[in-house]
């Protein structure tokens, strides 16, 4: 064994691998940081791309794909064949990255990473048909988080150009979008969108249930929460036929006054 990626950090290993890989890659029981920044690089990666086989624990996977920042890229990455999930029923004791040249364990030790490599010929074919085989009996794993690309490209022909620009530099202002706390989350993000722009309820929360971010129903309860704490307002627009649908508005000064660098970091405070 090898460890000539030694002192590296996850991000540098998984480029290496991605910079090197040929044909398919087994990424085998990430952690849950190992996932995220697995996106991350992916995601930002300037070049052809392998496709890599994401062998993960399930609830790690719920965890961190709770974030749609990395669950949006990821779908971006599934749609582009450069990325599959599918879970584990029972985890290796070591994370492993696997190619048809070379296998690495990941190691820990405190905040360093090694990467401990070998590419003898035949270790590197049995662990690369052991996990090819895991592979073909693994679940699939649902994600159900839309890509971001799709996102952006709708909301800009469904709602206008400027709410997606205003979506992506909110997004772009977060380490997170959960709503737990942490981070606003997508229908929170989209609703503000929609009312600095004062777009329609009845288009936004259209928009965001054909495209996979939430339910009509979801958009309404938050609308109301939001509502409720002055964050958005509301105004009737008369239509021909039926009931008057409600246009959304910034209820909160801080808000009207922040620009989109500042608008999560307000609307979070409020919300806390």
């Amino acid at each position: 064994m090898a460890s000539n990626l030694l002192n590296h950090q996850i991000d540098d290993i998984l480029e290496s691998v991605l910079e090197d890989a040929s044909g398919d890659v087994y990424m085998v029981n990430p952690s849950a940081d190992a996932i995220e920044e697995f996106v991350s690089v992916a995601t930002a990666f300037d070049g052809e791309l392998p496709s890599v086989h994401m062998l993960a624990d399930e609830r790690t996977l719920k965890d961190v794909m709770d974030d749609f920042i990395i669950a949006s890229n990821a779908a971006d990455l599934i749609s582009e064949d450069a990325l599959a999930l599918r879970t584990l029923e029972q985890a290796p004791e070591n994370s492993l990255l696997s190619t048809d040249e070379r296998v690495i364990a990941i190691v820990h030790a405190g905040d360093r990473v090694g990467g401990l490599v070998t590419d003898e010929e035949s270790f590197v074919a049995d662990t690369y048909d052991t996990y090819a085989g895991r592979w073909e009996d693994a679940t699939q794993f649902n994600l159900r988080t839309p890509p971001i690309t799709d996102v952006q490209e709708t909301l800009a022909d469904e709602i206008s150009p400027e709410a997606e620009e205003d979506f992506t530099a909110i997004l772009n202002s977060l380490e997170t979008a959960r709503g737990d706390g942490d981070g606003l989350d997508e229908v929170t993000i989209s609703l503000l969108v929609a009312a600095k722009n004062e777009a329609l309820l009845y288009d936004i929360s259209k928009w965001g249930e054909d495209v996979g971010i939430a339910s009509k129903a979801t958009f309404s309860r938050t609308k109301t929460k939001l509502e409720d704490m002055g964050l958005i307002d509301t105004e009737k627009v008369p239509i021909d036929v039926g009931r008057p649908r409600l246009r959304l508005t910034i209820g909160d000064d801080r808000l009207r006054e922040a620009d989109n660098g500042q608008l999560a970091t307000v609307a979070q405070s409020i919300l806390n």
